[in-house]
């Protein structure tokens, strides 16, 4: 059975997110840019301030996806350095971005600590604050997780869980609960999250 919203299904095809069973097992980093000028870029996104914690983060996600697509004799040291550097990143920084997330260009992780991003995708330029969980539901659903698109800003605290859908320039309030689909340029608040504002994607 298929998971998710048509709106939820729609963003697979559009974002090119792999199928559940196929995660993890290509590189995902974005299309059209080296990884090098990536990392320059993540590093400008989050204000060329070398230790911050989401830089980190990030860098250490794209350096995940980009050993997924060398041949197995670099990938091998490679997968130990990025299990290193995962769990370096978890213990220092409080963030957990696992590389199977498709993460989209110029996402900004402002601030640490809390940090548990496990979602099928998160789309260019999105904000993601403190505190914030994207995951699964329940035990018995462990393939059913965010996607999150393009532009989307995500409050402190906020919790999204399930096969839920975050569309184009929606926003999340602070410690919000979403169980259901987040329609583009919306803003949800609350727990559970309900839709306070429809709006205009940016």
């Amino acid at each position: 059975m298929p998971h998710g919203s048509d709106a939820y299904r729609a963003a697979e095809a559009e974002m090119a997110i792999p199928p559940v069973s196929q995660r993890g097992r290509t590189n995902q980093n974005p299309p059209g840019i080296g990884f090098w000028a990536l990392v320059a870029e993540d590093f400008r996104t989050h204000e060329r301030r070398l230790f911050e914690q989401g830089f980190w983060a990030v860098f250490v996600h794209r350096f995940g996806n980009w050993r997924m697509g060398q041949r197995k004799i670099v990938r091998a040291p490679a997968t130990l350095v990025y299990n290193i550097l995962f769990k370096l990143v978890e213990w220092f920084c409080g963030i957990s971005l696992w590389y199977t997330v498709k993460l989209g260009r110029r996402v900004r992780i402002w601030h640490h600590s809390g940090i548990v991003i496990s979602a099928r995708a998160i789309g260019d330029d999105t904000q993601i604050r403190q505190n914030t969980t994207m995951g699964v539901r329940n035990a018995r659903h462990l393939q059913e997780i965010p996607i999150v698109a393009a532009g989307a800003d995500i409050g402190a605290g906020a919790i999204l869980v399930g096969a839920v859908y975050i569309g184009k320039g929606a926003r999340i309030g602070g410690n919000a609960l979403v169980l259901t689909d987040v329609p583009d340029g919306a803003i949800a608040m609350g727990n559970p999250a309900q839709i306070v504002s429809y709006g205009k994607v940016p």
